[in-house]
């Protein structure tokens, strides 16, 4: 469904010789996936994202979820994402190998994992991490772990309940408990990130 939104989207850029920004200056090819995109998400009722890498995870999930699939399919989703399949890689959340590729789930995510240390943190892997946390170490873990990324929290919040009810809607319920359970403790989370204190930032999370 993903790929088919681009063909339609993309057919302008063979129809005239250039397109342009607002700005006057022509439109790269990066720009007009991110663009068809966000409208995509709107229509369907996604989660509006310019973060690339997670909307490659969320499409990828909703598709064939924590199994292996096709490393060809998900090459054709991330470049029209405006990824790649390394770049995903890079990010930390994915397994690459053997032709095929599958999304890793939380339980798989390293402990010592820092944001403030890692240069490409999409909301999806935050997010993960956060469940990782939550489910080995308590409300308290998680909320240190929000803490050093507060600018995060909406986003991640956000994100949650978009794949619970996703979750729900394919009846995957272990997937739905999971990220029903981080939103449920979210207040928590939240006050333990203030208690922590938040970590090179004066942004103030929303309660």
């Amino acid at each position: 469904l993903a790929q088919s939104a681009i063909g339609p989207g993309m057919a302008v850029f063979s129809r005239y010789e250039a397109v342009l920004n607002q700005d006057g200056k022509p439109m790269s090819v990066h720009d007009a996936l991110k663009i068809i995109n966000r409208v995509k998400d709107e229509v369907m009722g996604g989660v509006s994202t310019d973060d690339a890498d997670t909307g490659f995870c969320i499409d990828w999930f909703e598709s064939i979820g924590w199994a292996s699939g096709e490393f060809g399919e998900a090459d054709i989703l991330a470049q029209a994402k405006g990824t790649s399949i390394p770049g995903v890689q890079e990010a930390g959340v994915i397994e690459s190998g053997g032709g095929k590729i599958r999304l890793l789930k939380w339980s798989e995510y390293p402990r010592d994992w820092d944001p403030k240390k890692d240069n490409r943190t999409p909301v999806w892997e935050a997010l993960h991490h956060m469940i990782r946390a939550l489910n080995q170490q308590g409300e308290e873990s998680a909320g240190a772990l929000l803490a050093r990324m507060p600018e995060r929290g909406e986003a991640i919040r956000q994100l949650a309940y978009h794949l619970y009810t996703l979750c729900e809607r394919k009846g995957w319920a272990e997937d739905a408990r999971a990220y029903n359970e981080l939103i449920g403790a979210w207040h928590a989370i939240v006050t333990a990130s203030l208690e922590a204190g938040h970590i090179g930032t004066q942004t103030e999370l929303e309660m």
